[in-house]
């Protein structure tokens, strides 16, 4: 298996793109930048990317990942809930992907947003069992993701906290690659680090740490970051509902 990492600093976000150099074939995760980026470093590894996907419909960012997957002939891939002007490639809780010696099992896990999926990678030519997880912006190194960009504040924390406590039972040693790193408005302490470990981070992650919901959703409440600007339009245009004018 293979796995690249990109990270984003206009706007502040983290891309991938992994797969079976073996059988050829990869995805790519959040993509920001253009899509010939992917395309050419899927071409020097010598692979097809075959699903697009992203973990969410973004309200910081502009994504790239209809285009690319237009360009490259690959799956769009959001969760079956996502609302949407288009058509994409609908997974369900548990729905696994198959890329040649690796496969992807999507977890549905809102809370930042109510059609927000990670993805547990498994590499079965080392193992039978995940090795890493791309959280997007549920579970990122330091805290969790805010709540209240694509729904109510209160109703996106509880369904967090339900979300955490999912992400809580999976194995210590699972590594976790986030969509976001320190300086995203999408967490209030996150680390410059961008990845971790499932125990890790249930030891230091004050917020993943909170066992009780009444005090969760209290905690998600105070202390909001500033709303990227014209965020409910960038969520719109990631969604088809809205087009980049000409001008």
């Amino acid at each position: 298996m293979f796995h690249r990492t990109y990270l984003h600093h206009d706007p502040i976000a983290i891309s991938y793109l992994f797969g079976c150099a073996g059988q050829g074939q990869a995805a790519v995760i959040d993509p920001v930048l253009p899509p010939q980026h992917y395309l050419d470093e899927a071409a020097a590894l010598g692979v097809t990317i075959t699903y697009v996907i992203d973990t969410h419909l973004h309200a910081d960012h502009l994504s790239t990942a209809r285009d690319l997957a237009h360009r490259s002939g690959a799956a769009y891939v959001l969760h079956r809930s996502a609302q949407t002007a288009f058509p994409f490639h609908p997974v369900d809780d548990g729905e696994v992907l198959t890329l040649g010696n690796v496969t992807v099992q999507a977890l549905h896990t809102p809370g930042h947003t109510p059609e927000h999926l990670t993805l547990l990678v498994t590499d079965h030519r080392r193992a039978e069992e995940p090795w890493l997880a791309f959280t997007g912006h549920t579970l990122m190194v330091g805290d969790l993701g805010r709540t209240e960009l694509a729904s109510d504040p209160e109703e996106g924390a509880r369904a967090l906290y339900r979300t955490a406590k999912r992400l809580k039972g999976l194995p210590d040693h699972l590594q976790i690659y986030p969509g976001a790193f320190s300086g995203s408005v999408c967490g209030r302490t996150l680390s410059g680090n961008p990845s971790s470990t499932i125990g890790f981070e249930r030891r230091y992650n004050t917020a993943l740490a909170i066992t009780d919901e009444e005090a969760f959703v209290a905690m998600m409440l105070q202390d909001i970051p500033p709303r990227p600007v014209d965020f409910e339009v960038t969520r719109a245009l990631n969604s088809g509902y809205a087009t980049v004018s000409a001008s």
